[in-house]
């Protein structure tokens, strides 16, 4: 069992910058392939980003394409989103997920089986 943590969401104005973390409990952590997704109000969920067990092999939507950035420290349980030059369209409820143990990153999200309660992203024009 993988619980997970969302941190760093808020309030931002257009073109800013927020770092989210999501930090998992156990000591397995770098077993799990994990992302973030996010779902704005009325949406449906939409996939972010995710990133392999090592680290190596990262996937991105193509609307956050070099803007955000996802890494993770398998040595902090944790996995982190990089998010710059934010736009209002980026506004929803961002949360992480993880993989099966010894999962593969994938876009969709049944490859994941834990999800953390998500943390609130608002960006004004």
């Amino acid at each position: 069992q993988v619980q997970l943590l969302e941190s760093g969401g808020g309030l931002v104005q257009a073109g800013g910058s927020l770092r989210l973390s999501c930090a998992a409990s156990g000591r397995t952590f770098s077993r799990y392939a994990m992302a973030w997704f996010r779902q704005a109000p009325g949406k449906e969920r939409e996939f972010v980003s995710c990133i392999s067990r090592s680290g190596d092999i990262t996937y991105y939507t193509d609307s956050v394409k070099g803007r955000f950035t996802i890494s993770r420290d398998n040595a902090k349980n944790t996995v982190y989103l990089q998010m710059n030059n934010l736009k209002p369209e980026d506004t929803a409820v961002y949360s992480c997920a993880a993989s099966p143990p010894f999962g593969r990153a994938t876009m969709a999200s049944g490859g994941y089986n834990y999800w953390g309660q998500g943390t609130q992203v608002t960006v004004f024009s």
